[in-house]
């Protein structure tokens, strides 16, 4: 029988209060499946598709076993992309939030030395590509002896990439008494052979059909000609005339194209491929989150793990060239059991691959007839409407947990020998202020942040401008990142 909340799981008051505050309602179908082993330090193997929920039910277990008073990281999650690295992240904080569970992303493109002080604080858990976390483990910057837990995230994807030698190199770092799990859309031979040689007796849990299932997306083809592409997808735009909608593109190239001629033509769009510099990649993500603009125009990069809600519309320009990458792309809608539509461009050459699709999926795909010069000239009003309206963004799921807390800086970290003790020292003789209202210390070289829980930042704040810490008087105000 379905669970009707998170609290039939038995979880701690910390990780409730997190899930609350972050609109966590019932546990989906892969949670309810994996938190409860997961909790028991089983190694699991886990077929779930995209949308399904995953990240978090290796993520809340996660936080849960975490031992808060151990320095050195705990676990280690290994994904395949950057945007994914930093999503787990943000996730795992955010679950953690009232634990004070400490996370760190690592990954190429980004200052070494950086992460590596990073690295060098309180970290619980790592979330990182696995090559650059292998090269944290080969300088020594990233202890492994007390990695108690690997997850090894979109691992079909993972080797799809070439990344099969770095992860096991990772793996025979690790201490062998360890739980090692496994998360996939698909288990080809590469992972299979992965769990033979690592894993103790897993457990399997597939999760069937979530993420593809017609109850929730409709899906269809569209015949047309490389020549007519472009007026077709305006034709099709105006006519479906989404809040929020994914166009998938092959390459670079033609993602750099389509952007020119939709700008042109005055669509709220972004675009995002591997080319761009990687905070370009984050900005435009972030903002794609918070419904900043409407299209986003994307390489196969935006296609794997990456949560944005309520996209009503994902179109592949181009026919995906490998069937796990159609499972990704559509998955971007009809997430958290809502409704969307994907639609696929076919040329000519491309419907011999259309069988081969169908099979791997399970089900298949209708073709459909492009929309009437009728139905585009009578939604055109409405169109152009919708593309001069200022957008109304949309709140981040963790406002509501973050706004009562309150991120404080302070102008002194490791150069004057400032350690968490000594903030949660002073901060803690505040009247009214005890350890429970101290979050998360992230102490740099000559600078520390510090989260002030429960709506108490304002009082704080306010007290330390008259304190010192260690007999030292540090500017303070509430830290802008």
């Amino acid at each position: 029988m379905p669970m009707k909340s998170f609290k039939e799981l038995k979880l701690s008051e910390e990780i409730q209060q997190s899930l609350s505050a972050l609109h966590y309602a019932a546990p989906t179908e892969v949670q309810q499946k994996v938190i409860p082993l997961a909790l028991t330090k089983a190694d699991l193997v886990v077929r779930s598709q995209t949308g399904s929920g995953k990240t978090a039910s290796f993520a809340i277990p996660l936080c849960e076993l975490i031992e808060w008073e151990e320095n050195k990281p705990q676990a280690l999650i290994l994904t395949p992309t950057r945007e994914l690295a930093a999503q787990i992240k943000e996730d795992i904080i955010n679950i953690g939030r009232f634990k004070r569970v400490k996370a760190a992303a690592i990954f190429g493109k980004q200052s070494f030395e950086k992460q590596k002080l990073e690295l060098k604080q309180k970290t619980h858990i790592v979330v990182g590509t696995p090559g650059r976390v292998l090269d944290h483990i080969q300088k020594g910057t990233l202890s492994t002896d007390q990695i108690n837990t690997l997850i090894i995230d979109e691992a079909d994807e993972m080797f799809n990439m070439g990344f099969i030698d770095q992860v096991e190199a990772i793996i025979n770092t690790l201490p062998s008494e360890r739980v090692t799990s496994l998360y996939s859309a698909t288990i080809p031979d590469d992972v299979e052979r992965l769990r033979q040689k690592y894993m103790k007796n897993p457990t399997e849990i597939k999760i069937t059909g979530t993420g593809l299932t017609t109850e929730k997306i409709d899906h269809s083809l569209l015949r047309v000609n490389e020549e007519n592409k472009l007026a077709l997808l305006k034709d099709i735009t105006i006519v479906e005339n989404p809040d929020s909608c994914m166009i998938f593109c092959s390459t670079q190239e033609k993602v750099d194209q389509l952007f020119h001629h939709l700008t042109r033509a005055n669509y709220s769009c972004k675009k995002i491929h591997g080319g761009l510099k990687q905070e370009d990649r984050f900005s435009v993500m972030n903002a794609f989150k918070r419904g900043a603009f409407r299209y986003l125009i994307a390489t196969d990069v935006a296609a794997r793990g990456i949560d944005v809600e309520a996209i009503s519309l994902v179109i592949n320009y181009d026919f995906p060239l490998e069937k796990e990458s159609y499972v990704h792309r559509t998955g971007r809608t009809g997430r958290a059991g809502k409704g969307g539509k994907a639609i696929t461009f076919v040329t000519t050459l491309e419907e011999k691959f259309i069988p081969q699709l169908e099979e791997y999926i399970g089900f298949s795909i209708p073709f459909t007839s492009p929309p009437s010069n009728k139905d585009v000239n009578a939604k055109k009003t409405a169109f152009h409407k919708k593309m001069s309206e200022k957008l109304k963004e949309k709140e981040d799921k963790s406002s509501t947990l973050n706004k009562n807390i309150m991120k404080i800086y302070f102008n002194g970290g490791k150069k004057k020998k400032l350690r968490p003790v000594d903030f949660v020292g002073t901060i803690t003789s505040i009247s009214g202020i005890t350890a429970d209202d101290i979050g998360i210390i992230s102490i740099e070289e000559n600078a520390t942040f510090v989260d002030i829980l429960n709506g108490k930042g304002p009082r704080v704040l306010q007290e330390m401008k008259k304190k010192t810490i260690k007999g030292k008087q540090l500017k303070v105000h509430q830290a802008k990142k």
